[in-house]
């Protein structure tokens, strides 16, 4: 049965969705089957891996509004084994559709357990905010993997998301679990980022992964491309960093 990863912080341009969609792809070449689940209205991790998603009706939006059953709305990939449900500008209306239905909460956990036995891991992208979207996601879960910029200001605000996981963990789904905390966009030249790094492994200690995702252009233009980094620039700093986690991953579990 998969296991489910939400992958969060509720700051933006932190490698949430560089991640999702690098981490998903290189699982796969560790011979794992992915679902990659969007769960954010900006739909950037199924324009990532090629899909049109502003166009698409079958989305996670119509996943969690009961309309579609989760294999409906479950979109193959031109990456073997890894599919995706996408999410587009129709998920940013949930909030309100959500207004007075009881257990909304649960409506993402509920709407997975029909396909979690048909992948190892299922990994969902999750929005920089920590709202009813979030919080569906977290309450899916069995763990969460935070990202953090080796920048300045990274732990800011910090404490907000780990109070909402300890929400969660009391109120909804006390088996969540931190599955890691994930150091990117890191430029080893600069004193600031090794000073927020050694600060991110004093506060998190071993849960923080000896994998840490480099600044690099590579990674930044492949989207564009609409590709995962180990198809764009297979030999590259950032494809060979991203396969490293999933080892990593792999490795812990």
């Amino acid at each position: 049965m998969g296991k489910i990863v939400s992958i969060s912080n509720q700051k933006g341009g932190v490698g949430k969705t560089t991640t999702a969609i690098n981490l998903a792809s290189n699982l796969v070449e560790l011979g794992k089957k992915i679902l990659l689940l969007d769960i954010d209205p900006q739909g950037n991790s199924g324009s990532g891996l090629g899909l049109e998603v502003q166009s698409l009706n079958k989305t996670t939006y119509e996943l969690l509004i009961g309309e579609l059953s989760a294999r409906e709305v479950i979109h193959k990939t031109f990456v073997d084994r890894l599919d995706i449900i996408p999410s587009n500008i129709n998920l940013s209306g949930l909030e309100v559709d959500f207004l007075g239905i009881d257990k909304k909460e649960f409506k993402l956990r509920d709407a997975l357990a029909s396909v979690k036995q048909d992948y190892d891991y299922i990994l969902i992208d999750c929005p920089p905010s920590l709202g009813v979207l979030t919080i569906n996601a977290l309450c899916a879960s069995q763990s969460v993997m935070i990202t953090l910029q080796t920048e300045y200001f990274a732990l800011e605000g910090l404490s907000q998301l780990m109070r909402i996981i300890s929400l969660v963990q009391n109120q909804w789904n006390p088996g969540l679990e931190l599955e890691g905390v994930l150091l990117t966009m890191y430029d080893k030249r600069t004193n600031l980022a090794n000073q927020v790094a050694d600060d991110v492994r004093n506060f998190f200690k071993e849960k923080v992964y000896q994998t840490i995702i480099p600044r690099n252009i590579k990674l930044s233009e492949a989207p564009s491309f609409a590709k995962p980094i180990n198809y764009y620039d297979p030999d590259g700093v950032g494809a060979k960093s991203y396969r490293s986690l999933a080892e990593e991953i792999v490795g812990m579990s």
